[in-house]
């Protein structure tokens, strides 16, 4: 097997407002169906769908790697729809702060030491 992608399927808990969420955040949204929307920023993306799941949602956590996080910060501490952003720490490997969407999801944005 050659993988040559993977994308994870965000559950929303109200999908449009989940939607603008990671518009706000710097994602570009592509319609694919009433219940599916592609996500993309550069060569990455995410399915968001119209599903929810609480216990799924309450452990659902994803890595966003950013070449600057302080612009990141600013970036994700504007958004209207976040539930809650907890302050940049600098770890050992490099820099992380943890954002939580509408639907609970965890964000874990990352900047690595080069």
């Amino acid at each position: 097997m050659n993988v040559t992608d993977i994308k994870v399927f965000v559950p929303s808990k109200d999908y449009e407002i989940s939607r603008s969420f990671y518009a706000d955040i710097g994602f570009k949204p592509e319609f694919i169906t009433d219940d599916l929307t592609l996500f993309q920023n550069g060569s990455c993306s995410l399915y968001l769908q119209r599903f929810y799941n609480q216990e799924l949602a309450d452990n659902f956590m994803l890595q966003i790697c950013v070449s600057d996080i302080e612009e990141a910060f600013n970036i994700c501490s504007s958004s209207e729809h976040k539930t809650r952003i907890a302050p940049i720490e600098q770890e050992v490997w490099g820099k992380v702060f943890y954002l939580w969407g509408p639907a609970s999801e965890l964000l874990h944005i990352t900047e690595f030491s080069s």
